[in-house]
């Protein structure tokens, strides 16, 4: 019987019932809505979207008609996103039409689906007039005669890919040849529905990772962590556990991993570790921690240092290399620029580290309704080369990126040993400039606090 597990575990569940001291002291928690509130939020959200987002990228792509299909349990990525809060998925098979009647009239949406979705997309099909479904969208097609219809297919993205083989098959029987030969694929504004960020979204997107920070803080703290005891897998569950206490959702399993003198821990294994690691003083402590609010997610790596008896702070040489982390996240963020493709910023940002003798890796991504979202990679842990494809489309104003890079700092104090710096924080662009949606780590936590 492992005893150590048994003296931390009343521990660890008290914490999980009450919030810490510690935690009162740094930030309190940020408002965690009732679920009737979350979804009253997130509708509100949609119906604004689809007033304002859709219509722009419509007109930005020249897309007259939109066609969205997906069976029940087996939904486009795109279509989850437009659901009322209330449907936790397609019925049978639901459609949605989007057809742009221009600036005047607007965007015109329908459902051709037994049921209205919610009361964003009126039902368009009566099964008692007309029993074929898809008989009933051509009738709509045709009626509106539009020059182009979009359809969620892509080689590049898995998000802008999702009409089915079936769906596709389908869609081309029931259409007339003229409308076939206007089938043009819907990548684009897929990818800008779901990267596309609003002034609201925004507004409440600092407080979602607020919630995040702060989970982060409690987590990297001695009122979970007790040094010689708790294991790196105790902080993992002992997260997946707050989380789910808060009601939230956590989008991938967190990862806790420690380096130490004599023991290098820079490596290439961003998976987070599998076996478990009993963190001691002296221990630098990463972790990566991701939640879902609002259906809006976070991505977060932040690092802790287990004080050893008799020091205040951690050595200057851990402090001088997460200076050069910022440093690299500035020399990253200041390559941004509208239009510019991912591959472009990546070699722009490699190209500054290394004149500053800075040996990075940058591995950033959008964020927003997905973790890995839509939008453009700027490179791959093992791909600093570029990313072909998703690597070339362009950044576009309004869109929020998870600045997620490390770099490989030599510690003096640690006989030179190189250590990993690894940083992630949630960024919105807007078009000029970047900015954190709730500040980044300057300062490592300590533990214990001083």
């Amino acid at each position: 019987m492992n005893h150590a597990r048994w003296l931390v575990l009343p521990l660890l569940l008290l914490m999980l019932s009450l919030p810490s001291a510690l935690q009162a002291q740094e930030a309190p928690t940020p408002t965690i809505l009732p679920l009737r509130e979350r979804a009253e939020v997130i509708d509100r959200w949609l119906k604004e979207r689809f007033e304002t987002v859709v219509p722009a990228l419509m007109r930005r792509e020249g897309i007259d008609l939109w066609v969205i299909s997906a069976r029940e349990y087996n939904e486009d990525p795109v279509i989850k996103t437009m659901l009322p809060a209330t449907w936790q998925a397609a019925r049978r098979r639901t459609m949605l039409v989007f057809f742009d009647r221009g600036p005047e009239d607007g965007v015109e949406r329908l459902a051709v689906s037994r049921y209205a979705v919610g009361d964003l997309f009126p039902s368009a099909w009566d099964p008692d007039t007309q029993p074929d479904q898809w008989a009933r969208l051509v009738e709509l097609i045709t009626e509106r005669d539009p020059d182009s219809i979009a359809v969620n297919t892509s080689e590049t993205f898995a998000l802008a890919d999702g009409m089915t083989h079936t769906e596709m098959r389908q869609l081309e029987a029931a259409l007339p040849e003229r409308y076939r030969d206007r089938i043009v694929p819907g990548e684009r504004l897929a990818i800008g529905w779901l990267e596309t960020r609003t002034p609201s979204e925004m507004t409440v997107y600092r407080q979602i990772n607020r919630i995040a920070h702060t989970i982060v803080a409690e987590g990297l703290s001695e009122a979970v962590i007790q040094p010689g005891v708790t294991t790196t897998a105790d902080v993992q569950w002992w997260y997946r556990e707050r989380i789910r206490a808060l009601k939230l959702q956590a989008w991938f399993h967190p990862s806790v991993s420690v380096q130490r003198a004599e023991a290098p821990g820079a490596d290439g294994d961003f998976s987070g570790p599998a076996g478990t690691t009993v963190i001691q003083p002296g221990d630098l402590i990463h972790i990566d921690l991701g939640i879902t609010y609002l259906r809006l997610n976070t991505d977060t790596q932040r690092n802790a240092y287990v004080l050893r008896p008799g020091e205040t702070a951690p050595p200057e040489g851990l402090q001088a290399a997460l200076r050069i982390g910022n440093r690299l996240q500035d020399l990253l963020t200041d390559a941004f620029e509208a239009g510019r493709s991912g591959n472009a910023i990546l070699a722009d940002a490699l190209e500054r580290a290394a004149a500053e003798d800075i040996d990075a890796t940058i591995y950033t991504h959008p964020i927003g309704y997905h973790g890995h979202g839509a939008g453009p990679t700027i490179g791959l842990w093992d791909q600093q080369g570029g990313v072909p494809g998703r690597g070339d489309y362009p950044l576009y104003p309004n869109t929020s990126h998870a600045i997620e890079l490390n770099a490989a700092v030599a510690i003096p104090e640690w006989g030179d040993q190189d250590i990993l710096i690894k940083l992630e924080e949630d960024a919105f662009f807007d078009g000029t400039s970047v900015r954190y949606h709730d500040g980044r780590q300057t300062d490592f936590y300590l533990i214990p606090r001083q």
